[in-house]
């Protein structure tokens, strides 16, 4: 019998044992395979000597002779490596550990007493992790499962990469991954610089014999925590001043997230108008134009000068464009 089919049954087993009596469309959707699959494997474990038996009518399914359990719970080295991705099976299924990890689970829940096994399943019912941002779909990363393969190898990964200025050949020594907001990086070390590249960018990659030796003490959450740190103080290079209806104040968070929320925190009190007076901080000229006109009527732009005066230049073509057509001479 193939690993493969060796491993099915023994999840096929364990799903019994958790679960209890389960129909054979049930057994095929938790597995992934075809209910034709389902009905070969439930004879197959019956011919193993495993008391499986199929309960007819309208309630009816599959399930073990009552007081069966099997103390095949061991797990292997890829089901122990799925563990940390117990939250999210999106990413487990684009690292490729999507079935290890729902073995993995399967072997655990057989091996807690019965009250905890029954807490984990209302914890997973009830707790639910979605790391993708909304309203995106997610970006294809066909070369993730090699960059994962060389973090797990510490292997070199040599890609080719496009960056903002151009594409790029490098040779990595793949660190570590980071899932945030949905977006996978990886952390490598390339001339003995560590930067962060995303992995969606990554054209093509080759993983090659060469073993790299890790850096002792690499911190892989600590370098992203401050490498995060030093983009976000880098991002904002001014400030906008502006005039807010309570709306816009409102919006304000819902707009700019962190720095949104403290600029609303710190406005002034409200004028004869109704109007208050934040600071917001803001990236270049263009792309701070661009926000303040997502704000619409319920900001005014005040200072610097040069941010009114671009919001304006951009608020006066919009009125040409979208102005009452021209009256034929």
């Amino acid at each position: 019998m193939d690993r493969m089919r060796a491993d099915r049954l023994l999840s096929l087993l364990l799903l019994l044992q958790n679960r209890g009596r389960m129909t054979a469309p049930e057994i095929a959707a938790e597995l992934e395979v075809s209910v034709r699959t389902v009905y070969r494997d439930v004879e197959a474990l019956s011919a193993s000597g495993v008391p499986v038996y199929a309960d007819r009518g309208p309630a009816g399914g599959y399930r073990l002779l009552d007081g069966y359990r099997t103390r095949l719970t061991g797990l292997t080295g890829d089901e122990a490596d799925s563990l940390f991705l117990a939250g999210m099976p999106g990413p487990a299924a684009q690292l490729g550990l999507g079935a290890d990890l729902t073995t993995a689970q399967l072997k655990l829940r057989a091996a807690l007493p019965a009250e905890l096994g029954e807490r984990s399943r209302r914890i997973q019912k009830r707790f639910h992790l979605d790391a993708p941002g909304w309203f995106r779909d997610a970006e294809p990363v066909p070369h993730l499962a090699q960059a994962a393969e060389a973090v797990w190898q510490r292997r070199v990964l040599r890609v080719h990469y496009r960056r903002w200025r151009g594409e790029v050949r490098r040779e990595l020594h793949a660190l570590g991954l980071v899932l945030k907001g949905g977006i996978w990086y990886l952390v490598a070390r390339a001339e003995d610089t560590v930067r962060s590249y995303r992995v969606s960018r990554i054209l093509a990659a080759e993983l090659l014999e060469e073993v790299f030796e890790r850096p002792a003490g690499f911190d892989l959450a600590a370098y992203w925590q401050e490498s995060s740190r030093r983009l976000e103080s880098s991002r904002y290079r001014g400030e906008a001043e502006l005039l807010l209806s309570a709306r816009g104040l409102k919006l304000l968070p819902m707009q700019f997230g962190t720095a949104g929320a403290v600029a609303a925190a710190g406005a002034d009190p409200p004028d004869a108008e109704g109007r208050v007076r934040v600071v917001l901080p803001v990236e270049s000229l263009s792309i701070a134009v661009h926000d303040m006109l997502r704000l619409g009527t319920d900001a005014e732009v005040v200072g610097p000068p040069e941010l009114r005066a671009a919001v304006a230049r951009a608020v006066t073509e919009l009125a040409r464009r979208y102005g009452p057509p021209a009256t034929p001479g």
